[in-house]
């Protein structure tokens, strides 16, 4: 296994996969925020400190148990600026890591449904992403991973207020759930801008696709939890699919509406949108991702039978601006990746029309 094994799969293999409620829940994630006893906060540490942290993981995870599964670490040390966005895209590091120019290292799977991340804004960040609507197994996988972590270092633990973190909003559990959902019913029936403030009241945070600060493209969202102290991992998690549960509700309800009362123009939407995508020669991010879901809206809804489900999960990863220089083999200015982005779209479209006319014959 190598790092440019990771760069070339543009989509993860647990994403190949079939999930609950996968139509909406595009993926689950399960993240918990640890630090060392021993060192100070990643806002306070030096880069020696930093180092020897890398290190001592690095040491642990010479006897990770084979039952676990496997992971492959990797310095960043070693890795360049653009594969570290290419990572970020996948969903694989975060923006942080990405940008940060302190020692760090990520720990990947084979499958890239676990991703460590050490001196992230914590010394140690557990992820976990299952497709559709699978929390309770991410938590499941984060804490026996977790567990392991914990028999063989020092983590910075209070009676009181639970894990310390560099973050005071992560004190606690350390816990962020989290889910990926394609909501373009409600957000075409104008009832995103009244769900959002109602999800935040109930202690959740709605955001763009990659997390804090980010957009969200192609009507894709993250929700998540904003609690993490005063209530267990468990309870968290209940709560989330809870009110996850009644956003599916409200977007089946949603694209039902659409179907009745406006199927001719959402037709037309959605076919107008694949014949750019089948043969524009420029196209920017924010078309090409509104264009991909309103395609992937057409397939859900039973319009388009000649291309898969997981096109919208592949192309929204392809099309981002780190993958698409790093597909083409180096920088690309911005006119060049939305030519390049069009070019590859296109490509793929006719690939997985032909996979599926195999499929049917």
């Amino acid at each position: 296994m190598s790092l440019e094994r990771f760069l070339s799969n543009t989509v993860s293999s647990w994403m190949n996969e079939e999930g609950p409620q996968s139509d909406i829940v595009l993926s689950s994630r399960v993240r918990l925020a640890r630090n060392l006893t021993d060192f100070r906060f990643s806002t306070l540490y030096s880069p020696e400190e930093a180092g020897q942290i890398v290190e001592r993981v690095k040491e642990k995870m010479s006897s990770f148990p084979k039952e676990l599964g496997e992971l492959e670490f990797l310095p960043t040390s070693e890795i360049q600026p653009l594969e570290k966005r290419v990572l970020m895209e996948k969903h694989l590091i975060s923006p942080n890591l990405a940008e940060d120019k302190n020692v760090g290292a990520v720990l990947l799977s084979p499958d890239e449904d676990i991703s460590i991340m050490v001196n992230e804004e914590d010394h140690i960040r557990i992820q976990c992403l299952y497709p559709g609507l699978q929390l309770k197994q991410a938590l499941s996988r984060a804490n026996e991973l977790d567990d392991w972590f914990e028999s063989e270092l020092d983590f910075a633990f209070d009676e009181k207020y639970g894990y310390l973190t560099t973050c005071p909003t992560n004190v606690g559990t350390g816990l962020r759930a989290s889910v990926m959902v394609h909501l373009p019913g409600l957000v075409l029936t104008q009832q995103m801008n009244r769900i959002i403030p109602a999800i935040n009241q109930l202690g959740l945070v709605v955001r763009g696709i990659y997390g804090e600060g980010s957009e969200a493209l192609g009507n894709i969202f993250q929700i998540s939890n904003q609690t993490t102290l005063g209530k267990s991992e468990v309870d968290i998690v209940e709560d989330l699919i809870s009110v996850v549960n009644q956003i599916i509700a409200k977007e089946l309800t949603a694209r039902e509406a659409l179907v009745q009362t406006s199927n001719i123009q959402l037709e037309d939407r959605v076919f107008r949108s694949l014949g750019v995508l089948e043969h524009s020669r420029i196209i920017e991010s924010k078309e090409a991702a509104k264009c991909l879901s309103d395609v992937r809206l057409g397939i859900d809804l039973g319009m388009i039978h000649s291309l898969s489900k997981n096109i919208l999960n592949e192309l929204m990863i392809l099309t981002q601006p780190g993958f698409l220089q790093q597909y083409s083999g180096g920088p690309l200015r911005p006119n060049e990746r939305d030519i390049r982005r069009s070019s590859l779209i296109r490509e793929r479209i006719r690939l997985d029309k032909d996979t599926c006319e195999e499929e049917e014959s």
